[in-house]
């Protein structure tokens, strides 16, 4: 129950965190392309590169599981899962999956995207 709240805690500091970045890049940079989600998964996926390497090279020191919840299942999660996404790319490639790595790219790119559209879709036949 304890993992829970973490979570819970870290998604929610994640999640205002995203709407801050959010509301500031669009007022100082416009509304016509997303630049405060641009901003955020490239920013979400190098804290998350930076805390996975630090915690592949340090387990143990000062890293409990409890902080792992909260700052990378909770704030990042919360901020934003691209982050989550890139991980798991970059892991695949650096065992040396090649293909699979890109296979997982170009599949959750372009079966997000249809997911979209078909969703989308859907919801203008129905209203």
């Amino acid at each position: 129950m304890q993992a829970y709240l973490l979570i819970f805690l870290g998604a929610g500091i994640g999640g205002c965190l995203r709407q801050a970045i959010t509301l500031l890049a669009a007022k100082l940079l416009g509304t016509h392309f997303p630049w405060g989600t641009f901003a955020i998964n490239i920013t979400g996926s190098t804290v998350i590169g930076l805390l996975a390497g630090f915690l592949a090279f340090h387990v143990g020191e000062a890293w409990t599981q409890q902080a792992r919840l909260f700052a990378l299942t909770g704030i990042l999660g919360g901020y934003t899962t691209f982050s989550s996404f890139s991980l798991d790319a970059a892991m695949l490639f650096e065992r040396g999956e090649y293909m699979l790595s890109a296979s997982y790219v170009g599949g959750s790119v372009a079966l997000a995207l249809i997911g979209v559209f078909a969703g989308l879709a859907l919801m203008r036949v129905i209203s």
